[in-house]
């Protein structure tokens, strides 16, 4: 992978993991199209999903920062109960993790027909968006635990997690300050654990083809351009547009179908 493709790939991440529009799937697209070896994706996936990790701690450090000290006062406050409901939430994708690991990670070679299909499978739920009207509820621990299950199936490459997280909260009646700003935090953690894991499982050998300037090309692509996607979509929510992205996740599912 040379320095330009480490771009291209990093911008793809960086707007992809925020913009309902699915960062796994497109990185599958983006590196069939770049023939980008299996070593070397490894490496730099664990790249720039931690380069947007970052750029969501800059985004909501004075939320994050609230919830710490809330939680330190050892109370059943607001911000303990909403760290609960975060945890509550990562349940599903838990199980899924530990029982369906191989099963998921098999998923991850390249198959575009299965990469197409399930963005049309984005676009009908981000669709669905467009017809509710706007919810005035808070996040519960029931609404919570099905926006988890929401983020659980979005392990498949293809599925957008925000945008199925979001449209589930959006679905279910919630605010839609509330639900953009639930989907991105209840992330934090899986995504850590999960790049951890494969930190520990895999095997990086010094000629893996990928220098040190590309992976840092990439995480720095990634984390810049997804602290901008990450305000933007903000926005976007609360404005009721996710339609736009629904007619885009079609368009991309059936030319990835088409062209596969």
């Amino acid at each position: 992978m040379n320095t330009l493709e480490a771009l291209l790939l990093g911008i793809i991440q960086g707007l992809s993991e925020f913009l309902p529009i699915s960062s796994s799937g497109h990185l599958e697209i983006g590196k069939v199209l770049l023939g980008a070896e299996t070593s070397e994706s490894m490496m730099f996936t664990i790249a720039v999903h931690g380069a947007t990790v970052l750029s969501t701690l800059v985004v909501f450090r004075q939320e994050i920062g609230q919830l710490i000290r809330g939680f330190f006062r050892f109370q059943w406050n607001e911000e303990t109960q909403y760290i609960s409901k975060i945890v509550v939430s990562m349940i599903p994708v838990l199980i899924v993790g530990l029982l369906f690991e191989s099963q998921l990670e098999s998923l991850f070679s390249g198959n575009l027909v299965l990469v197409g299909s399930m963005l049309l499978y984005t676009a009908l739920l981000l669709g669905f968006t467009y017809f509710k009207k706007s919810g005035r509820k808070t996040i519960s621990f029931l609404d919570a635990f099905i926006i988890g299950i929401a983020q659980a199936i979005a392990t498949v490459p293809g599925i957008s997690r925000s945008g199925s997280t979001i449209a589930t909260g959006l679905l279910l009646g919630n605010k839609k300050e509330e639900v953009s700003k639930f989907s991105f935090l209840m992330v934090l953690v899986p995504i850590i654990g999960a790049n951890l894991l494969s930190l520990k499982d895999a095997e990086f050998s010094s000629d893996a083809g990928i220098s040190a300037l590309s992976l840092g090309v990439g995480f720095l692509a990634a984390f810049i351009v997804g602290l901008l996607a990450c305000r933007w979509m903000i926005k976007i929510v609360n404005q009721g547009k996710l339609i736009w992205f629904a007619l885009y996740c079609a368009l991309a599912g059936i030319t990835a179908i088409i062209f596969a």
